[in-house]
């Protein structure tokens, strides 16, 4: 879909707000669509983990517009490779990073680390720039099935489960980010 700059204006405001209502929203990321939330709603995040037939003790990703926003729920700090993440970031990079104590268990899971990155993409990074803070990140599908890499797919498979559908241009990555631990510097996928 093309855009005009006051309908990209309109959709990212209709993203932020259906966020800022505790609804479900999908986006599209670097690689494929995503479903985002508020990550510190956790009735939002539940429903993101129903809707992927996933287990919430996996813990899900988090984007962020900047260093900021990710300092709300890691330490960053405490990331002994603090400045190999900080040249990662904006982009495709993936960190495991410790956790804040106020940092919410749906969340992290069962992890004492969580999952950010600083997007790269302009419309994710313009959806946290505009919402004020990270977002959830995980990718639109069911769990174990292949991302959905439209719009229209993400409508057709999950219909009115989500509140809101960007619809936008994916980032061209042929994969999805990579996600390495920061303080073993281990490349987990």
């Amino acid at each position: 879909m093309s855009f005009n700059s006051a309908q990209y204006s309109a959709a990212i405001e209709k993203a932020v707000q259906a966020i800022r209502d505790g609804g479900v929203i999908a986006y599209p990321t670097e690689y494929c669509y995503g479903l985002g939330c508020d990550p510190r709603n956790q009735a939002a995040v539940q429903r993101i983990v129903q809707i992927k037939r996933r287990q919430l003790d996996q813990g899900v990703i988090l984007i962020a517009a900047d260093a900021k926003q990710v300092s709300a729920y890691a330490d960053l700090q405490a990331a002994p490779m603090l400045d190999a993440v900080t040249a990662s970031w904006p982009g495709p990079q993936t960190w495991l990073l410790p956790t804040l104590d106020d940092t919410p268990s749906w969340v992290s899971g069962k992890h004492s680390s969580i999952a950010m990155r600083v997007t790269a993409h302009p419309h994710s990074h313009e959806l946290c720039a505009h919402y004020g803070g990270a977002i959830v990140s995980t990718s639109a599908n069911r769990h174990g099935q292949s991302p959905l890499m439209c719009a229209a797919a993400v409508i057709e498979e999950m219909g009115d489960e989500v509140d809101y559908v960007l619809d936008a241009p994916l980032g061209g990555a042929e994969k999805p980010s990579t996600i390495r631990d920061s303080v073993t510097g281990n490349q987990l996928r």
